[in-house]
């Protein structure tokens, strides 16, 4: 009887393990950061990337720590661990990152803030660093676009004050990481028509993806030619309304919502990208 619970019960386990969903976000890597100076707060830096970068909920995050990025990235793919991946996120097993995020710091400045008698009353400091985006498959980068955070109150620690100038950055940091990773999604329902044509459309990218009404997608249908996919456009969609976090209701200009309409029926999958401005 005991052996026969314990066959159901990793029976069941291996059926739950293999009907998991598979996370289809982009992996993206992050590298530490280099530091002209002293490097003593510099890992701050690459901390608070990585943390902002996975509050966006977006991205599988992996933290790479290599000085030779690209290379040891691309080494690191082309081993056994790599061998028929899905790009899996489990702990203590290797991730293979699609772009890496590197930096460079130009300085941390952090000032002692003392009392009359000598003794230290607290801690300021600022942050100033430079970032882009790297394609790991083909080492092709974005430029180089500066942040200069602002100077911390005064705090309990070095560390503290470090941390809430790279705080005053985040609005900076999400808008930097909304336009270069721009949103791609799909049509997964007409909410309304008019005339016979799709007048409504919902797509599933939204608020958690950083998608803001007014904001216009690209739609797209995909054709495979001798096996490659080969995306072909149809038009633009405005976003009229954000519903719950993740999806978008969509207006469709009455001169391409005949042909949404006829595709979406006909199965045809319809991928819209963010334009970004």
């Amino acid at each position: 009887m005991n052996r026969l619970i314990v066959c159901l019960l990793l029976a069941c386990g291996l059926n739950s393990h293999a009907q998991a969903p598979l996370d289809t976000r982009p992996v993206v890597g992050v590298a530490a950061f280099t530091c002209d100076g002293d490097e003593k707060y510099s890992g701050l830096v690459t901390e608070k990337v990585v943390e902002m970068l996975t509050n966006t909920k977006r991205f599988q995050v992996v933290d790479r720590t290599s000085r030779d990025k690209i290379k040891a990235e691309l080494e690191l793919q082309k081993s056994e661990e790599f061998i028929d991946s899905e790009n899996l996120v489990e702990q203590d097993i290797a991730v293979g990152a699609e772009k890496m995020i590197t930096g460079h710091i130009n300085k941390i400045p952090v000032y002692a803030i003392k009392n009359a008698n000598g003794t230290i009353k607290g801690y300021k400091g600022s942050v100033s660093f430079q970032m882009k985006v790297v394609d790991v498959a083909t080492g092709l980068s974005t430029e180089a676009a500066s942040f200069d955070g602002k100077a911390s109150q005064l705090m309990l620690s070095p560390e503290s004050a470090v941390t809430q100038a790279m705080q005053s950055l985040q609005g900076e940091l999400e808008e930097y990481f909304r336009k270069n990773f721009p949103v791609k999604g799909k049509i997964i329902k007409i909410l309304s028509e008019k005339k016979g044509k799709a007048a409504t459309i919902l797509v599933n990218a939204g608020q958690r993806q950083g998608i803001r009404e007014g904001d216009r997608f690209t739609v797209s249908f995909v054709e495979t030619i001798e096996g490659e996919p080969y995306p072909q456009e149809i038009g633009e969609v405005e976003v009229e309304k954000l519903s719950g976090e993740t999806f978008s209701e969509c207006k469709v200009p009455s001169d391409i919502g005949e042909k949404i309409k006829s595709m979406f029926i006909a199965n045809t999958e319809l991928q819209c990208s963010l334009i970004i401005k």
